[in-house]
């Protein structure tokens, strides 16, 4: 018989080989969590369709040891991804670095010059109104460097 996990794998491939479009992957991925680390990336993907209605959700970098693919958030370029791992949920931001960060949300990542991270872990919450505020920052910055003008509400 078999067992839960295995269940979520194999319809996981059978998502994943069947061409679904990305969105339809990020529920496969956060299905396949399941737990805490499920229900993070799925609030957290939330809270960035909140922040910006029109961000684009993409899978990058599928391989076959994770046929799922990476979450990525993307509005006139990468604004952030979100990787799973045993023990976080990471939250890269592309230009990180290049952000204002008044509530202290980046975590990880914080030597190099461009990227920056918010790592989560079981049991953790994430400030919502300031992990919104980065998203938008995120998206204003790209949206400057793209020549292009961000929608404002």
């Amino acid at each position: 018989m078999k067992n839960a996990a295995t269940t979520m794998t194999a319809d996981a491939s059978k998502v994943a080989e069947g061409g679904a479009s990305p969105a339809q992957l990020i529920d496969a991925r956060i299905e396949q969590l399941g737990g805490w680390r499920g229900e993070m990336l799925a609030r957290v993907r939330t809270l960035i369709k909140q922040a910006d209605p029109e961000m684009v959700e993409e899978v990058k970098w599928r391989k076959p040891s994770n046929l799922l693919g990476v979450p990525v958030w993307e509005h006139d370029g990468i604004v952030c991804t979100g990787e799973t791992y045993k023990d976080k949920v990471k939250l890269t931001f592309a230009h990180g670095a290049s952000l204002d960060d008044p509530a202290g949300l980046f975590n990880s990542s914080l030597e190099g010059n461009t990227r920056r991270a918010i790592d989560l872990h079981d049991g953790e919450s994430i400030n919502e109104e300031a992990f919104k505020a980065l998203v938008r920052a995120a998206v204003a910055l790209n949206s400057s460097r793209s020549g292009k003008k961000p929608k404002s509400d």
